[in-house]
């Protein structure tokens, strides 16, 4: 399932990030766009791996670590998940510590991880929710060609926009 790009590795996550995903998924940037839970130790983003883990063992998620190329650590993550239950469809997610905002790494993983989603997966559609104030996750999802859909919306998150990307051969 590790990917690489030009830049970055996308690899599965493991017991060896735990200080990474604690950094991560604690940001206070990244998480004012989420609402969560967040790690608030290590042995809590222990438990959200080991939870990766096995939802990736089971098949009903699709969950990578970003990394550039050089380096071990984790700058971010990004995962195909919440499959219909015809698999046709998933919803994409993403987070990437601020530090590396503005410099191209979540576009780069976004591709490889749509063509893994359209080409690997054989899906349909694959959706984004973001926050409505979230601009660079809507720009982001705009540059590859996500349209807004402004009749569907995320149930849970009522301040959430519903972005959609259809399968188109790529």
């Amino acid at each position: 399932m590790k990917q690489q790009t030009q830049r970055l590795q996308l690899k599965e996550i493991n017991e060896s990030h735990v200080e990474d995903i604690l950094k991560i998924r604690s940001n206070e940037m990244i998480n004012q766009f989420v609402q969560r839970n967040s790690p608030k130790n290590n042995y809590d983003a222990l438990q959200f791996i080991l939870t990766i883990k096995e939802r990736t063992r089971n098949h009903q998620i699709f969950y990578w670590g970003i990394s550039l190329k050089d380096q071990a650590h984790l700058i971010g993550t990004i995962c195909l998940w919440n499959f219909s239950e015809d698999r046709k469809t998933a919803e994409v997610g993403y987070e990437l510590l601020p530090d590396y905002h503005r410099q191209g790494i979540m576009s780069e993983a976004l591709t490889a991880v749509l063509h893994f989603g359209f080409n690997e997966l054989n899906l349909q559609e694959i959706v984004a929710m973001t926050d409505q104030s979230n601009e660079n996750s809507k720009k982001l999802l705009l540059k590859h060609n996500f349209i807004l859909q402004e009749e569907r919306n995320d149930k849970d998150f009522l301040g959430s926009l519903v972005f959609s990307k259809k399968y188109n051969g790529i």
